[in-house]
């Protein structure tokens, strides 16, 4: 089938909406039909038996044979028929299946028995296309526009789609009916595709007409199936009765009044309690076809539902309802039971800026929620493929929900990646009238779309967000409006910052809630977030900030967990599972289950290393056999990828390492973990016992950030030491002198060493049992004890090094430099009488001997030495190996306050350790 050049000898002029519109071959000639016929025919009533495509029927009709002339009087109906009077209210629902929902056979049954089951007195069903009809019905336009010859068998696949579908639904008359009908739609759409060809080009109102035929067919498909299960039904082509105006920007306006008037005339001619109408399609006043544009049947449904004064519109789709958040993005995202309108709108237009799906799922087109609002017509959004889900309900808000207090005030969060912002600032833009009307116009030339606009008081800056695409664009108009305003400093610069997403909480009780806006931005805080622009309306319905892209998820994340009381999930990695770590994550596995259900708190290990192995995991190790995953599975370590691989998951805002080492190398990256919004967690001292300046880099650090550093296992293992100094500190009182028996190897040894025992026999005993380090010098040193002492100087406010605080050593000195532990615990009895001597010196005094750690901090010193205590002093009190500590203070200074306590074994210090994990998870947002 060919169109000849010389049938179109003025090919721009045929082409244009107000020349031509329909074309039909007629024994393989092309007969044009005027624009007069055209109008005439798109509002021509026809009877249920006789019924055509829109296209169809500008042929000849198959019933009668009679050709299309421009008399009105051969297609009017006989109006001695008596009109039937179409009721409105609540007898009618509304329901809207999507491409989805009528995308097979299977699913096109299965959308007959929803309808079918539906008890409502009357029911009017809005269909889309099948799935990918439509983009199939825009690829024919795009093909024929770019002269590619494969739109004809492009259309041959759209054919056999629809013609296999039918026949799997249909049979008999219904089936020979439909594809007849069929096949001349078809054959209509080469016609004008042939001729769209040769112009290279369609008008909008081609491309509305073409495009349009997807709903055709599968509102026809489903009204003969609905029909053929016992109902008495009628189709409805939407172009028929409703009646939009172009209102620029892609978008059309409902024409209510005559839509209405137009509704009850089709009724009129076709009674019936049982209708299925198309979407998306409708027309212009002028009766062309066009479109409601994209995924506008939800905007069909809406409005005819308004025409009914329906009961109720329910959106059928492929999800549960509407999310709190996009589940890809938040797994604990909870389906809404309730939305009002403006929290829907909200929402909808939010979302549909930039992406075409929000909270996982294209559930309404943004303009659906206006039509039904004006009648209060609830909005039922249900899942077709789970009829057993509740859905979520549009509407307005009830006076006193069932449970209501408990209902979060923020309902929703959205976020849009892939944008930009733009900041216009100078000091000759404050009190100038029409600078902002100036910027926007500019922004508006380019067609680029603001989506959020923040500016201060001070009228000092104009700052607002782009789709990044058109930031260029938009930088370089402005550039161009302002360079004179730039050149004379009035304004100082136009700049642009990539790479950005934007987070938006939205909820309609937010208004009437204090400190919203506070639990928001804490949450972001808390999860190291920086929040580069920020705006909300005066109805405050809506909050939007501006964020950088790398944190959207994690921001995501955070907020909906702060809000909707679900996990708070921390991202652990531990560093050294030697004997502390080991039992770390022993005291992890048998707490988790807990902690999850008791507190909410979901503590995911997602790497554990050593010095040689580590063991990665994207979801969480497994603690019931990390030990045997670290073995089999592991792989080298190396720290920096481990760090990045713990941090790296972006569904978990908040990312702890937790260093059970003592390495000074493992110590050195705090500042760093900090500085990328890790918390950290140690017993390791040597950070903070290390040189002054690093330490104050890093507390300093840690003050500017919501990132957090704890170490109370540094001090006194399980003890309260750290948390019992800074309680004190925080509430006024003032530090004047810490003494106290920091080992508990130390404690130990000399709560054994009485009577005749030797010196060398004790620590040979505490070796035996675990409590001194393998090499016994480490602990007789001194040296673990001094690094405790500065510690608590430095958490006193004073600023002394490691070097400042004499250290009395328990090491003979001919001993310091022998090669192994074995060798020096053969050659430590040769001196034990030197400790024989201070001890009955001691005891001949009515003292004890004990190994303390002294902070001055009048004196602002420090020291740690061999002292004798009178039997009756609480040092003197001591068992096994305990610690204790003595704070005196200006209030406790008659009496010092003591924490004793067991301070050494590693089921005590990584409860410690555990305690500030936990200590982490409550500032995080935990329940207490």
């Amino acid at each position: 089938m060919a169109l000849s050049a010389a049938s179109i000898s003025n090919t721009s002029r045929i082409l244009s909406p107000s020349s031509f519109t329909f074309s039909q071959l007629n024994n393989n000639k092309l007969t044009k039909i005027s624009p007069s016929h055209f109008s005439t025919l798109s509002l021509t009533p026809r009877s249920s038996l006789s019924r055509r495509s829109f296209v169809s029927q500008r042929g000849r009709r198959e019933s009668s044979h009679v050709h299309v002339s421009c008399s009105v009087k051969a297609v009017l109906l006989d109006e001695s028929k008596e009109k039937a009077h179409l009721l409105k209210g609540d007898m009618w629902s509304v329901h809207k299946f999507g491409g989805t929902c009528v995308g097979s056979s299977e699913r096109i049954k299965n959308v007959a028995e929803i309808i079918v089951k539906d008890s409502s007195e009357g029911k009017l069903v809005v269909v889309s296309a099948m799935s990918k009809v439509t983009d199939m019905m825009y690829d024919l336009i795009n093909k024929a526009q770019s002269r590619d010859d494969s739109y004809v068998s492009a259309l041959d696949a759209v054919f056999e789609k629809h013609k296999l579908t039918a026949m799997d639904l249909l049979d008999g008359d219904d089936l020979a009916s439909f594809l007849s009908r069929l096949h001349n739609d078809i054959n209509n759409l080469k016609a004008m595709l042939r001729a769209i060809y040769i112009a290279g080009h369609a008008t909008e109102s081609f491309s509305d007409f073409v495009v349009g035929h997807g709903e055709l067919w599968s509102a026809q498909m489903l009204s003969y199936l609905v029909r053929k299960n016992g109902l008495d039904c009628e189709w409805m082509d939407t172009r028929e009765v409703l009646t939009v105006n172009p209102s620029g920007s892609n978008q059309v306006d409902p024409d209510f009044v005559k839509s209405e008037k137009r509704l009850e005339e089709w009724f009129s001619r076709h009674p019936s309690k049982t209708i299925v109408a198309t979407g998306f399609i409708a027309s212009t006043p002028q009766n062309i076809p066009t479109t409601l544009k994209r995924d506008g049947s939800d905007f069909s449904a809406a409005i005819i539902g308004a025409l009914l004064r329906a009961r109720q519109v329910t959106i059928w789709t492929d999800v549960d309802g509407v999310y709190s958040a996009d589940p890809r993005k938040v797994s604990e995202a909870v389906i809404l039971r309730t939305l009002s309108y403006q929290e829907a709108w909200e929402m909808v237009n939010f979302a549909t800026l930039l992406v075409p799906s929000y909270f996982g799922a294209n559930v309404l087109h943004p303009r659906t929620i206006l039509p039904v609002m004006r009648y209060d017509i609830p909005i039922m959004i249900r899942n077709i493929f789970n009829l057993s889900a509740p859905g979520t309900m549009i509407c307005w808000p009830a006076e006193n929900e069932d449970g209501q207090k408990l209902e979060s005030a923020v309902k929703g969060f959205a976020t849009i990646d892939n944008v930009a912002l733009v900041n216009v600032e100078g000091t000759g833009m404050a009190g100038v009238p029409g600078t902002a009307s100036a910027i926007f116009g500019a922004v508006k030339d380019v067609g680029a779309n603001v989506i959020v606009i923040s500016q201060a008081s001070s009228e000092h800056s104009v700052c607002f967000a782009v789709p990044e695409k058109e930031v260029t664009a938009v930088a370089e108009a402005l550039k161009s409006r302002f360079r004179e305003a730039l050149n004379a400093g009035r304004l100082s610069q136009v700049a642009v910052i990539r790479n950005c997403s934007i987070l938006a909480a939205v909820g309609q009780k937010m208004a009437s809630t204090p400190g919203v806006s506070a639990t928001l931005f804490n949450a972001l805080a808390k999860a190291n977030i920086n929040v580069r622009a920020i705006a909300q309306g005066c109805s405050e319905y809506n909050i939007t900030v501006v964020i950088k892209r790398e944190d959207c998820i994690r921001a995501l994340r955070a907020v909906h967990s702060r809000f909707y009381f679900s996990k708070t999930t921390i991202a652990m990695g531990i560093i050294g599972p030697g004997l502390i770590g080991a039992t770390l994550l022993d005291q992890l596995r048998d707490q988790a289950a807990f902690l999850k259900e008791d507190f909410n708190i979901d503590l995911r290990v997602m790497g554990i290393t050593g010095s040689r192995t580590m063991l990665l995991s994207d979801v969480g190790i497994d603690l019931s056999s990390w030990r045997e995953l670290v073995k089999y599975k592991g792989e080298v370590a190396e720290l920096e990828k481990f760090s990045q691989h713990v941090h790296g998951n972006h569904f978990i805002p908040n990312t702890v390492l937790v260093d059970c080492t003592a390495d000074s190398s493992v110590a050195s990256c705090y500042h760093d973990w900090l500085r990328r919004g890790i918390h950290v967690i140690t017993p390791n001292k040597k950070a903070n016992s290390g040189p002054l300046d690093q330490y104050l880099k890093l507390r300093a650090l840690q003050r500017q950030s919501y990132t957090h550093y704890f170490y109370e296992a540094t001090v006194g293992a399980g003890l309260p030491i750290i948390s019992t100094l800074r309680g004190l500190l925080e509430t006024g009182d003032k530090i004047l002198r810490i003494e106290g028996i920091f080992s508990g190897t130390l404690s130990y040894i000399f709560n054994n060493f009485i009577g005749a025992r030797a010196f060398s026999d004790v620590v040979a005993e505490a070796k035996q049992a675990g409590y001194t380090e393998p090499d016994p010098r480490d602990d007789l040193s001194g040296t673990d004890v001094a690094r405790k002492v500065i510690i608590l100087a430095r958490e006193s406010g004073l600023k002394l090094e490691l070097s400042d605080i004499p250290v009395q050593s328990l090491v003979p000195e001919p001993l310091r430099a022998v090669a192994s532990a074995e060798e020096f615990m053969q050659q430590l009895p040769q001196f034990d009488n030197e400790m024989a001597r201070a001890r009955q010196e001691a005891e001949d005094a009515g003292d004890v001997l004990r190994y303390v750690g002294v902070v001055d901090a009048v004196s602002q010193e420090g020291s740690v030495e061999l002292r004798r205590y009178k039997k009756d002093h609480p040092f003197a009190q001591l068992a096994g190996s305990d610690n204790i500590i003595a704070f005196t203070t200006t209030r406790y200074k008659e009496q010092p306050l003591i924490v004793r306590g067991p301070g050494a074994g590693a089921q005590v210090t990584a409860g410690g350790i555990f305690s500030d994990i936990l200590r982490l998870a409550s500032y995080l947002g935990a329940p207490s």
